[in-house]
């Protein structure tokens, strides 16, 4: 029933984060598509700010509040929104969350919650969600996982060693998860999204000139549709200087601990401040 093309008009989404950033702008890309959306996140009022947003493209949007790190929450939020949505064709892993400072620096609090946001949380979401994506998978071969990684996911950068850690580990999930589906009809991607300008960068002193130039949240959001769309499995929205610097660790490793440890000092004062937890 598969073909090259994901069939996207009208699906049934679960997008988890979706008060702001990536969260919210793939909402709209999807309600665009005529989508039924459910968006779950931790404060109501960036989700009623979403969901109005998602019935002015043309969506139908339900909201549902929910701490993904507590204990039960994330099968919770998959039952209520198949509830709501009679079924579900697509899961879209995207809520996460970052501390960024040497790693002696980083509370282990903030290290659990990076874990259970990050990694956790996917986990128990797609666990749940399983018997509705394969069921929607088998009916029409236009099923989806989505899990929203980051560049950390391939390039281990310093100072983000906790956060790395958590994206490469939603990075191998999704790989042997996409394999446990061979022939389900239910697509598995991963995207690695480089800094984007989302309120999850607000609190980073980094800029361009040290490799955190910020691309805007609805090209990035535009560019994972197209290659949902095209049922690409790794879907890579960084800046060519970030794709460079993946080109460079795969072919000398030691080359970029070298470029990148010129200005360790500088990189480490630039990104302490980083935290959305």
């Amino acid at each position: 029933m598969s073909s090259s093309h994901l069939d996207l008009q009208g699906r049934r989404t679960l997008v988890t984060g979706a008060g702001s950033g990536i969260g919210r702008a793939l909402a709209l890309e999807l309600a665009a598509r005529h989508g039924h959306v459910v968006l779950a996140g931790r404060r109501p009022g960036p989700l009623a700010e979403t969901a109005a947003l998602v019935t002015e493209r043309g969506g139908t949007a339900h909201t549902i509040t929910a701490d993904l790190t507590a204990e039960g929450e994330p099968e919770r939020v998959v039952r209520e929104a198949a509830a709501a949505l009679g079924g579900l064709d697509v899961l879209v892993n995207n809520a996460g969350n970052v501390r960024a400072a040497a790693l002696e620096d980083i509370d282990v609090a903030d290290i659990e919650a990076m874990i259970r946001l990050n990694l956790l949380a996917p986990i128990l979401a797609t666990r749940a969600a399983l018997p509705y994506l394969r069921e929607a998978g088998a009916r029409h071969g236009n099923a989806a996982l989505v899990g929203i990684a980051s560049a950390s996911g391939l390039v281990g950068t310093p100072f983000y060693a906790p956060y790395a850690a958590t994206k490469a580990g939603l990075t191998r999930f999704d790989e042997a998860v996409r394999r446990e589906l061979y022939g389900s009809g239910v697509h598995v991607a991963t995207v690695y999204p480089g800094p984007v300008d989302t309120p999850m960068m607000a609190t980073t002193q980094a800029g361009a000139d040290l490799g955190y130039d910020l691309r805007p949240v609805d090209a990035v959001a535009a560019e994972i549709m197209q290659g949902l769309e095209r049922r690409q499995i790794d879907i890579n929205t960084q800046t060519p200087e970030r794709r460079k610097m993946e080109e460079l660790n795969a072919r000398d490793p030691l080359a970029l601990d070298a470029s990148i440890g010129s200005r360790l000092g500088e990189l480490r004062a630039a990104v302490s401040t980083h935290r959305s937890i």
